[in-house]
């Protein structure tokens, strides 16, 4: 191959990745809500995307939607530590972003940090009352590995008030089920 050919194959690799990351962010960061199938970027692997977005924050330490793209792609590859590194960066841009705050919560209860899963959570909740993805993750987190199953009731009970038949509402009727049903859980 030539070099120019080579050249233009990276460089056209590059752009349609950015492309994809600036489309992405504009579009909104949430993971937690199905929407529309969208053009996909050139397919990239994890650790190229990885080592792109490194370069990025390293040359622009400010660029908070880079950021949220590494924790993402961290959180993706199963690195958690990294993955909440990345999203501290970009929190401390901007903290009031409820699906970074989820996302980071998730990557807490991986390596076991139920408590600050807990604290991410309900920021998440306070900042968006409405964020039903933190609303059920809490109640994982309540239900699960805290076993404080009349928190995670309470929360449960409120996510069925905000989203009483979408997507996830029956796993939530389900779990209540079983803490109403089960005694030593404390649903009675």
């Amino acid at each position: 191959m030539k070099k120019e050919t080579i050249l233009f194959a990276v460089v056209a690799l590059v752009v349609g990745v950015l492309v994809g990351v600036i489309f992405t962010n504009a579009r909104k960061d949430d993971r937690s809500v199905a929407s529309a199938p969208v053009a996909a970027a050139p397919a990239v692997n994890a650790s190229q995307q990885i080592s792109m977005l490194e370069g990025i924050v390293a040359k622009e330490p400010g660029n908070r939607n880079a950021w949220v793209q590494l924790g993402n792609a961290y959180f993706d590859s199963n690195q958690p530590m990294k993955s909440i590194d990345a999203y501290d960066k970009a929190l401390a841009i901007k903290g009031d972003d409820p699906n970074v705050l989820t996302d980071q919560g998730v990557m807490f209860r991986k390596v076991g940090w139920f408590d600050k899963a807990v604290t991410n959570f309900e920021q998440a909740a306070k900042v968006d009352p409405t964020h039903i993805q933190s609303l059920f993750n809490l109640g994982i987190v309540y239900r699960y590995d805290l076993q404080d199953f009349k928190r995670a009731k309470e929360v449960w009970e409120r996510y069925l008030t905000l989203n009483p038949s979408g997507n996830g509402s029956d796993q939530v009727r389900a779990e209540l089920d079983f803490i109403k049903n089960h005694p030593t859980s404390g649903g009675n």
